[in-house]
């Protein structure tokens, strides 16, 4: 098997084409900004000029780009010449929209789209440790094992491709709603005089703890927010949560004044961990 990696350069593609080299799989890694992908060299990868010259030849062309435009644009690229052999691993988070306009282009090059997103940030995906939402051909699930195995510890099977999306949108809503909500619940403490560690405290090991929220609590309680996951790429997330709702009718007003929230702060703060939405809120020191 030989694996196209587009988008190699990335928090989460870097660690992924390392664990794919690792596990006895061929890997071409390709980056726009080709020196992020440069370290891969070491790892006895092959670093690609063009999407095209990573793609010719390779069995599965993986995506992992930062939105759906990047994906459809590089996918183009990178699918010209492709066979019906080929197939498309498609694991960028691009949401319910941007996942049809896959589907139409892998069926416009007559190639096989498996809808993959993941669940997991850079630790995560460092340890083969991400959590697969696939989707797509049932074929597909087998012959890409060996790749969902070399990044993930475990593989959720949904059925047709677009369904990985779909759970991955519901996901992320809960994602933001957890952190905007500790991020509001701390500065209330601090703004009202209460030690935000009592709090913390008071739900120790009942049912309203949380590993996720003492995780973020703890970057903002120090004030410092070295990303794991970048706030920019949170508040895309929960744009695509709106979209998504949209879609159907839905109204979530939560869920709307979240993604206002936290694109606000994206201007001073987007490149730092989400947990800084916190700064948005929290009283003046």
């Amino acid at each position: 098997m030989i694996v196209a990696f587009l988008g190699a350069g990335g928090t989460m593609g870097l660690p992924m084409a390392r664990n794919i080299k690792a596990a006895g799989i061929d890997v071409r890694a390709w980056n726009r900004t080709r020196d992020k992908a440069e370290p891969l060299a070491a790892d006895g990868i092959e670093i690609a000029s063009a999407p095209a010259e990573a793609a010719d030849g390779a069995d599965v062309v993986l995506t992992m780009l930062s939105d759906a435009d990047a994906v459809i644009e590089v996918a183009e690229q990178a699918l010209e010449g492709a066979g019906h052999s080929t197939t498309w691993l498609q694991m960028s988070t691009i949401g319910i929209a941007g996942t049809e306009r896959c589907i139409e282009l892998a069926g416009e090059r007559g190639v096989e789209l498996v809808d993959a997103p993941v669940l997991g940030t850079k630790q995560p995906a460092e340890q083969a440790e991400l959590v697969i939402l696939g989707s797509g051909p049932e074929d597909a699930r087998d012959s890409l094992k060996p790749i969902f195995d070399a990044t993930g510890k475990k593989l959720m099977w949904l059925g047709e491709a677009g369904k990985g999306s779909a759970l991955k949108v519901v996901v992320n809503a809960w994602i933001v709603a957890v952190v905007e909500g500790a991020a509001e619940t701390i500065a209330l403490a601090e703004g009202i005089g209460v030690d935000p560690t009592d709090f913390l405290d008071a739900i120790d090991g009942g049912p309203l703890d949380l590993p996720y929220l003492r995780l973020k609590a703890k970057l903002m309680l120090e004030r410092t927010f070295t990303p794991s996951f970048r706030l920019e790429l949170a508040a895309k997330d929960a744009a695509l949560v709106r979209e998504a709702a949209e879609r159907d009718g839905l109204e979530l007003p939560v869920l709307e004044a979240i993604r206002e929230r936290m694109e606000q702060a994206v201007p001073d703060h987007g490149d730092e961990d989400l947990a800084a939405t916190f700064l948005t809120s929290a009283p003046d020191d």
